[in-house]
């Protein structure tokens, strides 16, 4: 966490991934945080992963170092305690994230009603307010048709990684902060929508596949290659199964002259007419025969020599394994990483925690928080914001308007 932010206040109301990430990266750089949710918690409060006490740590995960508010969303007086929250006066606050319709009670028309210079951030599935999850928007663009063995053509594979979430939080992030700058020069607030759908097919547009398809039609399975370039996974002498990629002519060349396949790659590089020491996409378009050497000579060869010698000669690889390797064998990922601390957290737990993931190398970086507990700064909240009594407090509390943990 660092304090580049401190001061900016921002509202939570949002479930699941993108949003509250969004919100998430702006508390990791300091601003405050305050997530409200329903009394018993929001549709996330209990998903999995769970702890062994049922506590669930992908609620934790996402909640660190936020203040957590809750309010009986299905009441009236519920209702407009929310809306009052997010649009509480002072400058530096009036920034509401959130996935809620766009239309219900937390719509931007309904709140702009008590206060004009709101901005609000809300996450999508469809810019026509039609649902959607990423897993949803991924088959929609495509991308399970283009996952998988060469030999699965007719059917889809699923991605496990939320991509479309956690880029539409990181794009949600820093449109948030674009709208506060403009609202420090002009005075005026705005809604920015930030559809999932619209992440995802930009994403491809910008990499250059809406005109590859158009062009050439759709992309084909290729397993475990890299499109375009020369890349692949390849098994040890050992039984270890490596990704290695040469994108650059230093990559290329480190590759071949540790395998010792600088012969035959001149061979075939003679007997084709061409070279493939500075084209990537002529090693990508002969792959299965280099492919083929690359195999034989890797297989040849224990981890260990191969690591040692892949350093080097700065070949790009790297050795596939779980994530429970990769946070227990893999210093360099936790242990030894400054972004980490050990946390306990509400669950009962204690655990690695990450902070900020950018190093902002001027700034002093605090150590990452932990969540809170459902409700445990709804008393703060309400006399800081608000400036409601402890009496008004208990009332609300005793009228099962509030819980306060």
């Amino acid at each position: 966490m660092y304090k580049i932010l401190k001061g900016l206040r921002v509202i939570e109301c949002a479930s699941f991934i993108a949003a509250p990430s969004c919100s998430l990266y702006l508390q990791q750089l300091g601003a405050q945080v305050i997530r409200i949710d329903p009394i018993a918690g929001g549709p996330d409060y209990h998903r999995w992963p769970l702890s062994t006490t049922g506590a669930s740590l992908y609620w934790e995960g996402l909640n660190k170092g936020k203040q957590s508010v809750a309010i009986d969303f299905s009441s009236k007086k519920g209702r407009e305690l929310v809306q009052q929250l997010i649009c509480a006066e002072g400058s530096n606050g009036g920034i509401f994230i959130t996935n809620f319709p766009a239309d219900g009670f937390l719509s931007d028309e309904n709140l702009r009603r008590y206060r004009h210079d709101l901005i609000t951030t809300r996450i999508m599935g469809w810019a026509d307010g039609s649902p959607a999850l990423d897993y949803t928007v991924n088959a929609a663009v495509g991308i399970p048709y283009m996952t998988g063995p060469g030999d699965t053509a007719a059917e889809p594979v699923n991605h496990v990684l939320p991509a479309w979430d956690l880029l539409a939080g990181s794009y949600a992030a820093f449109a948030t902060l674009a709208a506060e700058r403009q609202r420090s020069l002009t005075g005026k607030g705005q809604e920015i929508r930030i559809p999932l759908s619209d992440i995802a097919i930009t994403a491809l547009g910008n990499m250059g596949q809406i005109a590859e398809v158009l062009e050439s039609g759709d992309r084909a399975k290729i397993g475990n290659s890299l499109f375009g370039a020369s890349g692949r996974d390849f098994k040890t002498a050992d039984g270890v199964s490596v990704m290695i990629v040469a994108l650059t002519h230093r990559q290329w060349a480190g590759l071949v002259t540790v395998l010792g396949l600088d012969e035959k790659v001149a061979q075939m590089e003679e007997s084709l007419h061409l070279s493939f020491a500075r084209d990537e996409g002529l090693r990508y378009q002969h792959r299965h025969q280099l492919d083929s050497l690359i195999e034989h000579a890797v297989s040849l060869r224990t981890l260990a020599d191969l690591a040692e010698k892949f350093d080097a000669s700065g070949v790009c690889w790297g050795k596939y394994q779980t994530l429970k390797d990769a946070v227990s064998a893999e210093p360099r990922f936790v242990e030894q990483n400054p972004i980490f601390a050990s946390v306990l957290h509400p669950s009962g737990k204690e655990y690695p925690t990450p902070g900020a993931a950018g190093t902002f190398m001027e700034s002093e970086r605090a150590t990452a928080t932990s969540a809170p507990r459902l409700g445990e700064h709804t008393e703060q909240v309400l006399q800081t914001l608000l400036g409601y009594s402890s009496a008004e407090i208990e009332g609300l509390r005793k009228n099962g308007l509030i819980n306060t943990a």
